[in-house]
């Protein structure tokens, strides 16, 4: 067997109030060196040779994958003034194609019928009308580059122009170009180095975008007026809060123009009126430490309005209307403070306000007349679920359009219309090769964490493949950081486990956002290790309940899920059979302590600030997956990376996994070296790369490497896992 890198140990001291920790590998941090090319070099070629009877496995279920979906396919179109816009898929092509279709006439709100494959009309409810108009074709961006991402795309309100910026690195450092669509040809406009997010404002002369600092944080709204020298572009705003992040936005009723400056716990909004472009931003409520808002436009009987979603004196939010002209008024709460339902989200339409909350640990969607009545809830019924409001950019219409999921219901399409109560099913991701619903059963448990909490766990598996409790291979997902919320989805590639006998289990851990702020509250910061140990309950319970057991149990998080999985490896070894942690932030500590990095200072809300505050060192230090790996049994691990994340750095696994070597941990190192924070880009390289990752992942777990799916077609005898 090939022998794992030895990376050579060269210390380096970091003294923070009083303690001294030795690193012996800080010296991977400078990616453009030889001496760190040839290591990443040399790991993935470790790797390539320790995953080499996986590789028929591997090519299986990217087959798989590629086999049960519709390649050539369509997005809904969604209505943006005069046109409808969608994007079309081809077979054989990477990226996506950015398109439009004329309405049929003021009243047109039924999407149109159109073929994926050529972009025709099949139901044009009005002949003579002009055909598909290709907007952008991404492939044709990407010709010629390893990585590709489209971070900006807009049209202006008059339809004759369109905005869109790419990034080729995976740096998340994008160029926006301007493009006139009637003739295909890119303008004189290129503006370098942006954020993602750039915009027209309504009447399409001018473009608002952000820049970011030495430290990568967005921190600048700039306009620049189309047709002019870039070197003209006005500074708007700067945020010198090193905390706070900037965007720029309009509102759905294109009243206003806003700014939003927020960090992990604060939030500030300032507006402008869309026709003054030029004009002073003017703030809506001055920021207040720890308190974070949502405003949106609403007119309500004649009368312009501002919504406000906000968490003062209401850890859940509440939801309050006050005079546009005077938002500084009292106001008048609409939605009051509510211990059991966490609201998110306000939509202000014409006619009718869309409300998006947690209820019981899942997403909800209820909306409100302008006639009154109170609120009304779009129910669903399954057990488990999410549903969310997405593509309803036009400020007068009369449909809420939605998008629904769950682990066996693949992602769905509805229009809710308000004045009916009608649910119009519009599209239904297609599944191909007969997939059976029926076949699959879903179902919510709940651990008990060390101090009495219950703990939720989503569980998806095959009833025909796992008998319960009769332990199966499992695999554990897990995050748990900053409110953001695991919910219940469909996913193709998934099925390739669950068609394999494994169960598919998600442990909604504190630190994410499923269960209300305070679930959030209660695993970061001072109470970060509530989410390794509800991760580790979580474990327990499976095995207790006879779900799994150590040997058959793997585990998987992405990014601060990363950092859960490294913590989770030095707490409770015993209990995994493999740990998979992609772009894993596994030394937070030396990131945190060192403001120069990119976007460590507005990571100081969500962990604290070890820099100058001993306490936090001290209770970061006693979690840090790098500092804290021990002599112990490991499980196998598999950290994979991306040598252009600028998120979490590549020196964080590659630093982890050598100190895992020096205890004799089975750990392998896969870097991705034209990749971002997520992953490669295009849809096939996507595939083959979770295609390593099940492979990996099935394998760890001991399930069996062909299955009994439709598509388990190739036997182990041909060189497959063990």
């Amino acid at each position: 067997m090939n022998l794992p890198p030895v990376a050579a140990r060269k210390p380096t001291r970091r003294i923070h109030h009083n303690d001294v920790f030795v690193d012996n590998y800080e010296w991977m941090r400078d990616k453009d060196t030889p001496e760190v090319t040839a290591h990443l070099t040399a790991e993935n070629d470790y790797t390539d040779a320790r995953t080499s009877h996986l590789e028929l496995l591997q090519e299986q279920i990217f087959e798989e994958i590629k086999d049960r979906t519709q390649e050539t396919d369509l997005s809904v179109p969604v209505r943006r003034g005069q046109w409808w816009h969608y994007t079309r898929s081809v077979e054989g092509q990477e990226y996506g194609i950015h398109c439009r279709a004329p309405i049929s006439g003021s009243d047109d709100w039924t999407p149109p019928v159109i073929e994926p494959a050529t972009g025709t009309n099949a139901g044009a409810s009005a002949p003579g009308l002009p055909g598909e108009q290709v907007l952008l074709d991404d492939n044709a961006e990407a010709a010629g580059h390893d990585f590709y991402s489209l971070g900006s795309f807009d049209v202006s309100d008059d339809g004759t122009t369109l905005l869109y910026a790419v990034d080729v690195e995976g740096d998340e450092r994008y160029t926006v170009r301007v493009r006139t669509i009637a003739t295909g040809e890119n303008r004189g406009d290129e503006i370098p180095n942006t954020s993602a997010g750039a915009l027209f404002d309504p009447s399409g002369r001018y473009v608002f975008y952000t820049t970011v600092d030495d430290a990568w944080r967005p921190d600048t709204v700039w306009r620049h007026e189309v047709g002019t020298p870039v070197e003209a572009d006005v500074t708007v705003f700067t945020e010198p809060d090193e905390r706070f992040w900037v965007g720029v936005g309009r509102s759905r009723s294109n009243r206003y123009l806003m700014i939003e400056a927020g960090s992990s716990v604060t939030s500030e909004t300032f507006l402008l009126d869309a026709a003054d472009p030029t004009g002073d931003f003017t703030v809506v409520w001055p920021r207040r430490d720890n308190v974070e808002y949502d405003v949106e436009h609403a007119v309500i009987d004649g009368e312009d309005r501002l919504l406000i979603v906000h968490n003062h004196n209401a850890v859940n939010f509440e939801l309050v209307s006050v005079p546009a002209g005077d938002p500084q008024d009292e106001g008048r709460v609409v939605l009051p403070h509510s211990e059991r339902i966490r609201l998110e989200s306000v939509d202000a339409f014409r006619d009718f306000v869309v409300v998006e909350y947690r209820s019981d640990g899942l997403t909800r969607v209820a909306y409100a007349t302008k006639r009154g009545g109170g609120l009304t809830e779009i129910n669903f019924d399954e057990e488990l679920f999410s549903v969310g409001t997405g593509g309803n950019p036009e400020w007068n219409q009369p449909t809420i359009r939605l998008g629904y999921t769950s682990f066996v219901t693949p992602s769905t399409v509805y229009d809710y219309v308000v004045a009916t109560g009608e649910l119009r099913l519009l599209k239904q991701q297609p599944v191909l090769g007969h997939y059976d619903p029926t076949l699959f059963e879903q179902r919510r448990e709940w651990a008990l964490a060390a101090d009495g909490t219950r703990v939720p766990i989503s569980i998806v598996y095959r009833k025909d493949l796992v008998e319960p409790g009769t332990p199966a291979p499992t695999l554990l997902y897990g995050y748990g950081s900053y409110e953001i919320s695991i919910d219940p989805s469909f996913s193709i590639s998934r099925l390739s486990l669950l068609d394999r006998g494994m169960i598919f289990a998600v442990a909604h851990v504190r630190g994410g956002g499923e269960l209300g702020r305070l679930w959030y509250e209660n695993g970061k910061t001072h109470q970060k290790r509530n989410s390794f140990t509800d991760f580790v309950a979580c474990a327990e319970h499976l095995i207790d309940c006879g779900y799994t057991s150590p040997d058959k149990l793997v585990a998987e998080g992405r990014s601060a899920g990363g950092l859960l999985m490294g913590a989770v490896a030095n707490m409770a070894p015993s209990l995994f059979a493999g740990i998979l942690a992609g772009v894993p932030f596994v030394d937070p500590l030396t990131s945190i302590l060192d403001p120069s990095l990119p976007l460590t200072v507005i990571e100081w809300d969500e962990w604290g600030d070890p820099l100058h505050d001993a306490e936090v060192y001290a209770y970061m230090k006693s979690y840090s997956p790098l500092e804290n790996v021990h002599q112990t049994h490991y499980p196998r691990i598999l950290a994979v990376t991306s040598l252009n994340d600028t998120r979490v750095l590549y020196v964080e696994p590659a630093k982890w996994v050598a100190r895992l070597r020096e205890v004799g941990a089975d750990a392998l190192l896969k870097t991705e070296m034209s990749a971002g924070h997520g992953g490669v880009s295009g849809r096939y390289a996507g595939w083959r790369e979770r295609a390593f990752d099940y492979a990996w992942l099935i394998d760890a777990a001991g399930a069996h490497p062909s299955g009994e799916g439709e598509f388990a077609s190739l036997s182990n005898a041909d060189g497959g896992a063990a």
